[in-house]
């Protein structure tokens, strides 16, 4: 009697439902998963290596560089971990643009999730609709920052700069006639913050058109419902974090249990799921859309009222303003130093970690009294995921481990860093 054998197939990394550098080796039974094994390193970015040889300030874009569709939240973990050595004090204005920036972060990752994981699974439209978001979300971090994605806007002691007066305008073009450009910037004519407020009134009805296209969808149900179920007690001991445990009905959230910044005065619910699947995570995520746009709306009210510093007034850490710079002599070495030799930290280890909207993302900065980091590493919330792969996908059909590959969220970027 002939041998049954079963075959080894390379999926990724040309595949296009294999996010970015990914390289599974699946072992099938006919189209039967036995074996799923990730293949790391065609990546491979030395960010925790290249830190050790940069100044703390000229590693801060490196983090934007990790995860590269949640940029801000990676630099608030980094800018945490810093502050905690160094031991200098936020501006309350500074933390409040800090929180609404991580949650316009939240937006952004789970709009690209959203596509991505949509297209993956067959469903083209969502892709469209949800990019038609990224772009105002995009506006929003290049007029904070001048960047649209590689901010670098968070700093050791508060951010780079308050927020503008003005947004960036459409101008007429070939396609946009006068007509046109002046509906386009209906809602540009005011300040960063009225941007901003105009487009959380707008968002909630932005996520029931998702929910249209796919909650109750049948061809999205058979795709995800029963897919990759992974147990409350298996997500814990597999190490995962954010919507990845929450959607296996664990309500761990940093945000609630370990707050940081100003989260402990934000009002908002942690959801979970019930069954651990991939509907599960796609619906704890939808609903975390929401939340975010609460939590927005709150900073932007609290914002408008409160004016202030946004970075610390400790020249030895920020720079001092460049009226102080040209007129005193010893804001002008601080100046100088800050920008040739940057900041020494005092020696010591520090962790900290931020509700990332991929789950727990962790900076552990070991640091020798120098201005540069002895050490760093980082926690990155999609290698568990990643290592849970096999597991997840046992069983299924090779059409299942694309929708497992999406509910991950992967980005390889901090996963290979």
């Amino acid at each position: 009697m002939a041998e049954i054998k079963n075959y080894t197939l390379n999926f990724g990394p040309q595949h296009p439902a294999a996010h970015g550098v990914l390289r599974l080796v699946l072992e099938l039974d006919g189209e039967v998963i036995q074996r799923a094994d990730p293949h790391i390193g065609l990546l491979h970015r030395a960010t925790e290596k290249l830190a050790e040889t940069r100044t703390y300030m000229q590693a801060l874009p490196y983090m934007d560089r990790l995860d590269y569709v949640s940029m801000m939240c990676n630099e608030h973990a980094y800018v945490l971990a810093i502050e905690k050595l160094l031991g200098v004090d936020v501006p309350l204005r500074a933390q409040y643009i800090r929180v609404m920036f991580a949650e316009i972060t939240r937006l952004l990752n789970h709009l690209l999730w959203l596509g991505a994981h949509g297209l993956d699974c067959g469903a083209m439209t969502i892709f469209l609709y949800a990019f038609r978001e990224r772009e105002d979300l995009f506006d929003m971090y290049e007029a904070a920052s001048g960047a649209r994605m590689h901010a670098a806007y968070f700093r050791p002691g508060g951010v780079y700069r308050d927020l503008p007066d003005v947004v960036p305008q459409y101008r007429e073009s070939s396609v946009h006639g006068p007509r046109d450009t002046k509906a386009l910037n209906s809602n540009r004519q005011g300040s960063l913050l009225d941007f901003i407020d105009d487009f959380t009134q707008r968002f909630p009805k932005y996520v029931d058109e998702y929910e249209t296209l796919l909650t109750d969808n049948r061809i999205w149900k058979q795709r995800t419902v029963g897919i990759g179920v992974v147990t409350p007690e298996r997500a814990l001991q597999l190490g995962f974090s954010g919507p990845m445990l929450r959607g296996s009905g664990i309500a761990w959230d940093l945000r609630k249990s370990q707050p940081y910044d100003v989260y402990d005065r934000m009002e908002f619910d942690v959801p979970v799921g019930k069954e651990g699947d991939c509907y599960d995570r796609y619906l704890v995520r939808m609903e975390e859309m929401r939340q975010s746009n609460s939590i927005i709306q709150q900073c932007v009210a609290w914002l408008r009222a409160n004016p202030g510093p946004v970075i610390t007034d400790n020249h030895k850490v920020a720079p001092p303003s460049r009226v102080e710079m040209k007129t005193s002599m010893e804001e002008l070495i601080h100046h100088f130093k800050l920008f040739s030799e940057g900041f020494h930290v005092p020696e010591g280890q520090s962790y900290a970690a931020v509700e990332h909207p991929k789950g727990e993302f962790g900076i552990y900065i070991v640091s020798d009294g120098a201005n540069k980091p002895f050490r760093l590493k980082i926690r990155a919330p999609g290698f568990p995921h990643l290592a849970a792969m096999d597991e997840m996908s046992r069983g299924h059909m090779i059409a299942d481990a694309v929708a497992i590959i999406g509910t991950m969220d992967i980005v390889f970027g901090e996963i290979d860093r």
